[in-house]
């Protein structure tokens, strides 16, 4: 999973994005690499554990359940700080966390976006 942000300035203020035609939305920028003022986060890859025989991810206590509805955000140049981490607690509740740069807003929608691409997965 990608996902693509406006930036922020030197004072930690979000860089205003208006695009005015198609050419200039988040997703055609991110196509042709133009990520001036724009901030590319992915999903963390688990780790294989070799005691559960699969790859895994650390939620430090915070998901109860495995899913493949389950993921952690980082930025790539810093994999160790989870900007966001998304991950299921019961049979329909899930827990989202997020961090700078992330607003909650955004988080929010990130996690509801993931229940599109993962429906027939369980």
């Amino acid at each position: 999973m990608s996902v693509i942000i406006p930036g922020m300035n030197m004072n930690h203020e979000r860089v205003s994005f208006q695009p005015q035609n198609d050419n200039e939305s988040l997703l055609s920028r991110w196509q042709n690499k133009a990520m001036e003022n724009l901030i590319e986060l992915h999903n963390k890859a688990p780790v294989w554990n070799a005691d559960t025989q699969s790859y895994v991810l650390n939620f430090h206590g915070r998901v109860s359940q495995a899913s493949v509805k389950n993921f952690q955000i980082v930025h790539e140049s810093d994999p160790d700080y989870i900007v966001m981490q998304f991950g299921r607690v019961a049979d329909d509740v899930f827990t989202l966390d997020y961090n700078y740069p992330l607003c909650a807003l955004q988080a929010f929608a990130i996690g509801l976006s993931s229940f599109d691409t993962k429906l027939a997965c369980e």
